[in-house]
């Protein structure tokens, strides 16, 4: 007799989007990525170094004893709050930077680890050195800058967003979320509108993601909002005026000017520089295609969704600096930077299982090696670039500050001491070294008129810097110039200085 059976279920096809669980060694992996970052940083960057232009109006705003400098109406105050519990403290640069690296390297892991429940944890480790090993995260790591802030908090967001669409939202994917983009915000309020489209309409559907994303996307904003309202007659006037500093917004193909900073250029602009060092670009031009690559490898894996929502924000948060400003500046892209890891660590991790697999004949065993051997050298090569790009930038960076520094203390040999304004050349950075207000009469820090220049004089001492030989401007005291100390930088500086409040002198005018 035959034994009746019942016949065996289908078997269940398995998610697509599988959850891979979060190996035990990630955590320490992540942190060991950022300990050698740290460890970079204060070989190469933090020793000797200064507060840069951008700096010195960030961090003069969060107290000590320098004036708080002009703050024009593209800024936000994210990094002054960040920097305020040390600058509070203490004027050491040394200590700032130690404080801003070790704080951002703690957020770099935090930020990788929320992605742990959707990328293995080995692509996860290959993301993260990617992306701490680029010169400009090495570099502005430890700076007072608000860029590799919005890159943290532009991924930290996605991949609470993606684990919300994944694996569904609870309290933890709504609260940080909502952080993240506030965080963005707060950094850069361009970059957070840039960040929350995408984001946005991916959780259209998801109304309680929506919200939590709307919420932190205002919270972020109320500072600078409030602010136009107090100081620029609302949000879109300040928002005209800040257009106008950044040169206005519209189609400028600026693809080319990000290629050829890349090579240790801070800031472009206008980069009309010739290209001197092309292979510091070659990663970048390889790019798209390694990420491309990825989201493909990713999507045969079932992870095309977790993938394809990081590229596809990365592409938001890259376009208004390839293509709607005429200036360019590396660290512009690394919220995008910090994104595309993901597609691309899927692509070298691929990469590296298909050199180790088995050649399938004994005889081709040699060839295995010599894949691994090939692709570890390409990686070599590409770290090596990043630090010597690190170094350069930071000894550039060093001799500009020392510059400012020089010129400070010529000015308290010839007088100019606290309480002081500094008007002209490089006023902004100087008067914060020197420990002044700095004052302009016309362009994107216009905070006086002449006749309040001349005014102040009347009180404290004062100062216009000319640079590189300048003509005399017009506001300046009618007294010979004063030579001050010749700078690597900008050549010698010279500066009118108004007669001292206690007498009068031929610098003197009341019109």
């Amino acid at each position: 007799m035959y034994e009746l059976r019942a016949p065996s279920p289908a078997p269940v096809r398995a998610s697509t989007e599988p959850a891979p669980g979060p190996s035990p060694r990630l955590l320490p992996r992540l942190a060991a990525i950022a300990v050698v970052c740290v460890a970079v940083q204060l070989a190469f960057v933090v020793p000797g170094s200064g507060l840069g232009w951008d700096e010195t109006v960030y961090v003069s705003q969060a107290g000590g004893d320098t004036p708080a400098a002009f703050f024009s109406a593209p800024r936000a105050r994210g990094i002054s709050y960040l920097v305020a519990p040390v600058a509070a403290l203490t004027a050491s640069t040394t200590v700032l930077r130690i404080y801003l690296a070790l704080l951002s390297a703690g957020a770099l892991v935090g930020a990788f680890w929320i992605w742990r429940t959707l990328v293995p944890g080995r692509v996860l480790v290959c993301a993260g050195a990617l992306f701490a090993t680029l010169w400009p995260t090495l570099f502005y790591g430890s700076m007072a800058m608000p860029n590799l802030w919005c890159a943290l908090g532009a991924l930290a967001a996605t991949g609470w967003v993606a684990r919300a669409v994944l694996r569904g939202a609870g309290r933890a994917e709504f609260l940080g979320a909502g952080t993240a983009v506030a965080v963005v915000v707060l950094m850069r309020p361009a970059d957070g509108v840039w960040l929350a489209l995408p984001l946005l309409l991916v959780t259209v559907v998801r109304p309680r993601m929506f919200a939590a994303l709307a919420v932190g996307l205002l919270a972020g904003a109320a500072p600078w909002i409030v602010e136009a309202f107090a100081h620029y007659g609302g949000p879109l006037t300040r928002l005209h005026r800040a257009s106008e500093i950044q040169g206005g917004l519209g189609w400028n193909l600026a693809v080319d000017d990000q290629a050829k900073a890349l090579e240790g250029r801070t800031l472009c602009r206008p980069c009309t520089i010739a290209w001197q060092r092309p292979g510091t670009t070659v990663w970048w031009a390889l790019l798209p295609f390694l990420a491309a690559g990825g989201a493909v490898v990713a999507r045969r894996a079932g992870r095309g969704t977790v993938i394809l929502l990081a590229t596809g924000t990365a592409v938001s948060l890259a376009v208004p600096y390839l293509f709607l400003i005429e200036y360019a500046a590396p660290r512009f892209l690394l919220p995008a930077y910090a994104l595309l890891s993901l597609p691309v660590a899927e692509c070298l991790v691929r990469l590296y299982t298909w050199a180790r697999r088995p050649a399938g004949r004994p005889g081709r065993t040699v060839t295995r090696q010599w894949r691994v051997v090939a692709l570890a050298a390409v990686l070599a090569a590409h770290l090596t670039v990043q630090l010597q790009v690190t170094s350069r930038v930071s000894a550039s960076s060093k001799s500009t500050t020392a510059d400012f520094a020089a010129v400070a203390a010529a000015l308290h040999r010839n007088g100019i001491r606290p309480p002081c304004v500094i008007s002209g050349e490089q006023a902004v950075p100087i008067a914060y070294y020197a420990g002044c207000a700095s004052r302009q009469t016309a362009g994107h820090d216009g905070s006086i008129t002449p006749a309040g220049l001349r005014d102040a004089a009347r009180r404290v001492p004062t100062a216009v810097l000319v640079a590189g030989g300048g003509p005399r401007p017009v506001y300046a005291p009618s007294a010979p110039p004063v030579f001050l100390v010749e700078t690597r930088g900008e050549g010698p500086f010279t500066g009118y200085l108004f007669p001292p409040p206690d007498r009068p002198g031929p610098g003197r005018s009341d019109s």
